[in-house]
């Protein structure tokens, strides 16, 4: 079968690998039908994951169809549209007794530590396999995931309803973060320097729409919020700069939620952390979020397709990939057809 490989750093290749087989009574083999690009997947790309080994068979976005079950798989039928959760922990660390596999200690990533999603047919877990309606499309499934990552973030934010949400950067993680916020009844200003990005979350619902190459931030959101501060702010870019930019502009009470990875050391003042009691959190992966967010997306109110700006073939990856390398503006969301 062919797959979706990073055989070394800055080489992509479509490989010939093994077809995986269903070697477990609790295991569930799936026709692979789309991939979402991300981030992570570039970083790999680039030899600029730590967390990844090579070759690895990248994609944790993905969404397929059962052809095969074990004997023990009782939740799934063969021929149901499924997203796959690209994630595992071991159950016994003490993130994981506090119900955050997210942060296990020994957490592993499909696509990252271990083969992910872009192949053909793939093999995974009972637990990690959540069916969804059948009238979504392929591509639009392959967004759940995502948007499981927004799901956390406004879950990590304590995000309520009428709250002032405050989202640096208006990327495609940025963009899972607005609609997620919204749903939640929040009021929300998105901030990024690419013009056509803001203009789509505008489209999106986003009450305030900041570039700062033509507005102050600071003045833009204490003039929005009658000089109160947003409530919660998300950091969907993660630069020092960002996360000192987070603090700045909260009210008091409030709740920051850094998303980036970024190790250079921001320059925070302990006073405006102390003096409004800030509530500052990381958010990474997602806990528990799947189901919440395939109900959104089986209710059919939650329209997201527009997300999705290019879709490729298999045999097109390397296109899809110099694409997002050379025109990052102009894109959103690339998925590949499995």
């Amino acid at each position: 079968m062919r797959a979706i490989q990073v055989k070394e750093p800055h080489d992509l290749r479509v490989a010939e690998v093994e077809e995986p087989k269903l070697m477990k009574s609790n295991e569930v083999k799936v026709r692979m039908k789309a991939m979402g690009i991300c981030g992570s997947d570039m970083h790999i790309l680039h030899g600029q994951n730590p967390f990844a080994s090579y070759p690895r068979i990248i994609g944790h976005e993905v969404a397929g169809e059962i052809e095969g079950i074990g004997d023990a798989v009782s939740g799934l039928n063969v021929g149901d549209k499924v997203v796959i959760e690209p994630m595992t922990s071991c159950g016994e660390c003490y993130a994981c007794k506090q119900g955050r596999p997210n942060v296990c200690e020994h957490v592993e990533v499909y696509g990252v530590h271990r083969e992910g999603g872009g192949r053909e047919v793939t093999v995974m877990p009972e637990n990690l396999v959540h069916r969804v309606d059948s009238s979504l499309d392929w591509s639009e499934i392959a967004l759940i995931e995502p948007f499981s990552i927004g799901a956390q973030a406004t879950y990590r934010g304590q995000i309520q309803n009428e709250d002032m949400v405050y989202i640096i950067g208006a990327g495609p993680i940025g963009l899972c973060c607005l609609k997620m916020a919204l749903n939640a009844g929040a009021k929300v200003a998105i901030s990024d320097f690419n013009q056509e990005r803001l203009d789509f979350a505008r489209k999106w619902g986003a009450d305030l729409i900041i570039n700062p190459r033509d507005q102050d931030v600071s003045e833009a959101l204490f003039n929005w919020t009658s000089e109160m501060g947003a409530n919660v702010v998300i950091d969907a870019v993660g630069t020092p700069k960002t996360a000192e930019q987070a603090i700045d502009v909260t009210s008091v009470a409030a709740r920051v939620v850094l998303l980036g990875f970024h190790v250079d050391v921001s320059r925070i003042a302990q006073v405006n952390i102390t003096k409004k009691e800030l509530t500052i959190c990381g958010s990474r992966l997602q806990t528990h979020r799947f189901p919440k967010v395939v109900e959104l997306f089986n209710s059919k109110d939650f329209d997201v397709k527009d997300l999705i700006s290019h879709e490729f073939a298999l045999d097109d990856v390397q296109e899809a990939f110099k694409l997002m390398e050379e025109m990052p503006s102009g894109v959103r969301k690339v998925i590949i057809k499995l």
